[in-house]
């Protein structure tokens, strides 16, 4: 059973922003849970190439993006992207292997919370020349994340009829 529960009213901003990313990062683990490998590849909203697996994808090299690239400057290509194959990350799922990109998906989550640790909130990485701090990047996940998992859920509802929260 995945934990999931939404974060107490009064706490500390970081703390918070801590608590509702990891909370919308458990919703996305609560939308694949229990389905099959060909259920997380199934595209069920045509003619979007998006999946449930799609979006474990994505978000790894989301969550690699902002907390590798940005935060740390680590120079590194997408996971399932590339220049020549920018919807990789959605479009390959076909022959993917399932365990291996949630594995991924779930280090890439905790490299970024071992990177959170080590900074303060004010701290700042470098996005295309800018300046980005890391509440901003807190802010930005937890968008990125509930956006997408609102497209998990309608796709968790077409693959099997599970809705829910």
């Amino acid at each position: 059973m995945i934990e999931r529960s939404e974060p107490e009213f009064g706490l500390p901003e970081r703390t918070m922003l801590e608590a509702w990313l990891d909370y919308e990062r458990a919703t996305l683990a609560v939308k694949c849970d229990g389905l099959d490998d060909d259920q997380l590849r199934m595209r069920a909203v045509p003619p979007s190439s998006m999946s449930l697996l799609g979006l474990v994808r994505h978000m790894a090299d989301v969550e690699a993006n902002w907390f590798r690239r940005v935060l740390t400057g680590e120079d590194r290509l997408g996971i399932y992207w590339s220049d020549d194959n920018p919807d990789g990350d959605f479009d390959d799922v076909d022959t993917a292997n399932v365990a291996h990109d949630f594995a991924t998906w779930r280090a890439e989550c905790n490299n970024a919370r071992a990177v959170a640790t080590r900074m303060s909130i004010d701290d700042c990485g470098t996005r295309k020349g800018e300046r980005v701090s890391l509440r901003w990047v807190f802010v930005h996940m937890i968008e990125e994340y509930a956006r997408h998992n609102g497209h998990a859920d309608l796709i968790r509802e077409c693959v099997d009829g599970v809705t829910g929260e």
